[in-house]
């Protein structure tokens, strides 16, 4: 089974349908009916979706892993494939964040709205906050972690507790020491290569038929909720801060993204586009990288061609560190926050938020709202209040979805660029 053309019309058909409908519905979101339908039909069929998928993520990115280090063979090519994704994801990153800062120091959305501090999304923030900070103390653990302690958890003491808390870099790390011993192995461990082939297989095809099946009227239950939620209501008060951070999600994906399928893959940057849309408008719908993680790879192997050693390899690893698009918001909200604030960030406080931004981008999940943790962390960093993160959290759950679309995205152009890269390599040995 493939993810065909007809099936991503339908998912977008779908996914305009529950705007409209969310968006509608958001106009009378006090009405008991309303809230009712929400609850009870658009919400459960939205989160039947995503538990369908999430139920599929741990194994895929497994199994994917260790087929793709057995795949690639030799442990030193490993070792290079995986520093040419590091240095494009972070490269990215910092070039993400940067973009964003530039494009809010030019728009300036934060200018003559100081009276936002004194919102009462501040306090509530605030208070809520420093409730998480008061239960994390009572429990002897923190909110954030520190650089060391990221290190220190990519080895998973219980890779099985691991799995069962979705720890996606203690998971990875698990499967490619699964896959380094089978290389050592040989042919010795020849059915257990069989195995996982195999089990691959059965989850491709279980991917593809929620895709078939459940994709479209998924897609439709998350948006109409989210937008049944927030509305464009919350857009109002902070119109230009959300266009700044749409207009620098788009010039990302086609500068960036594009510019790297165009000069470093070859390729056309609508054949890649086009090919990657059904695992782009599950993204948008669900805002999990994780969640959209096995469409994506089947997006990328059929669709875009990405051989399984190589999507397998890198797909997995981007979700967890690879977010260009939270890093956008961050900067775009970094400077709205320090100009709603009267504080004119210097040139070495704009290089700490990209560093801090970039680092913290490591290791964090691919889940709904952890780039608000993020960002708490960056503003801290340069002396900014983290509470005033409240202003802008009416509106992040739809921002969030468009950022996870280009988050998505990332991933599987780094792939593309280095399927395309390896396939050049090798002509000219064999030349």
């Amino acid at each position: 089974m493939k993810i065909k053309g007809n099936m991503t019309l339908k998912i977008i058909i779908a996914l305009v349908f529950g705007i409209i409908v969310g968006s509608i519905f958001n106009l009378y979101q006090d009405a008991s009916w309303v809230k009712w339908f929400n609850q009870y039909v658009f919400n459960v069929i939205g989160q039947i979706f995503l538990n369908l998928i999430f139920m599929l993520v741990v194994p895929v990115v497994f199994v994917s892993i260790v087929l793709g280090v057995v795949g690639v063979g030799d442990p030193k090519h490993l070792g290079s494939i995986g520093l040419k994704t590091l240095g494009f994801f972070l490269v990215t990153t910092a070039l993400a964040i940067t973009l964003a800062m530039c494009l809010a120091l030019v728009f300036k959305p934060g200018t003559g709205k100081a009276d936002l501090l004194n919102s009462d999304d501040v306090k509530k923030y605030a208070l809520e906050q420093k409730q998480k900070e008061k239960a994390a103390e009572a429990e002897g653990t923190s909110v954030q972690q520190t650089f060391d302690q990221t290190l220190i958890n990519l080895i998973p003491k219980n890779p099985v507790l691991a799995m069962s808390e979705t720890n996606m870099l203690q998971v990875i790390t698990f499967a490619i020491f699964i896959g380094i011993g089978m290389i050592a192995l040989g042919e010795k461990v020849s059915a257990v290569k069989l195995l996982f082939e195999q089990t691959n297989d059965i989850l491709m095809f279980i991917v593809t038929a929620i895709m078939q099946y459940f994709a479209p009227i998924g897609t439709f239950g998350l948006v109409a909720t989210a937008f049944t939620n927030a509305g464009f209501g919350a857009i109002k008060q902070l119109g230009m801060y959300f266009f700044v951070v749409l207009l620098a999600l788009f010039l990302h994906m086609i500068l960036v993204y594009g510019g790297a399928i165009k000069f470093l893959a070859r390729r056309s940057p609508i054949w890649f586009f086009k090919g990657f849309a059904p695992a782009m408008t599950v993204g948008f719908s669900s805002s999990s990288s994780n969640a959209t993680l096995p469409i994506s790879l089947e997006c990328a192997q059929d669709n875009l061609g990405v051989r399984k050693e190589i999507s397998s390899f890198v797909q997995p690893l981007g979700a967890t560190i690879n977010m260009d698009g939270t890093a956008i918001m961050q900067g775009v909200a970094t400077i709205f926050i320090a100009q709603i604030s009267g504080v004119d960030l210097t040139i070495m406080q704009m290089v700490t938020v990209v560093a801090i931004a970039v680092i913290a981008s490591i290791g964090t999940a691919g889940v709904p709202g952890v780039g608000l943790v993020m960002l708490a962390m960056v503003l801290t960093s340069v002396g900014l209040n983290p509470a005033a993160i409240g202003i802008i959290l009416g509106i992040d759950r739809l921002l969030d979805m468009t950022r996870t679309a280009v988050n998505i995205s990332g991933d599987a152009a780094c792939a593309v660029v280095i399927n395309e890269r390896e396939k050049q390599k090798l002509a000219k040995k064999v030349a």
